[in-house]
């Protein structure tokens, strides 16, 4: 893992959904995957200067799970499993997907987050070992 042994700031963001679908909201962020870049738009729709924030690497609406999984974690476990330590931190506003991130959906299997994804890659490495 020489050479990525550095922290990484990675920013997911969610569509909306739901509740926030059925009282009309609109979308106030904007990605820029390319330059990993994130704008915010005033919430009241005020017009002026956006606020622009630039991260590591971002992952937008369109994304899967599978996307942020080998994106953003996949180097981290192989890292691990080669005996390196590493760490997965998600944080954020109550709301914003979290735990949609992490654990995700058992079904169907495109739903699994980066924990599920993770069980799997240290499993399969470790039968791969043992059992060619």
């Amino acid at each position: 893992m020489p050479g990525t042994d550095n922290v990484q700031v990675v920013v997911r963001c969610r569509p909306l959904f739901g509740k926030e679908l059925g009282e009309g909201r609109q979308t106030i962020v904007e990605m820029d995957v390319l330059s990993g870049s994130v704008s915010l738009k005033h919430p009241k729709g005020h017009d002026g200067e956006k606020k622009k924030f630039t991260f590591d690497k971002i992952f937008g609406e369109t994304n899967t799970q599978r996307d942020v999984y080998d994106g953003a974690a996949s180097e981290i476990v192989n890292a691990s499993i080669e005996g390196y330590n590493g760490t997965i931190f998600c944080y954020g506003q109550t709301g914003t997907g979290k735990t949609h991130t992490m654990e995700g959906k058992d079904f169907p299997e495109e739903e699994r987050g980066i924990l599920p994804h993770a069980f799997h890659h240290v499993f399969a490495s470790i039968e791969k070992v043992c059992c060619g």
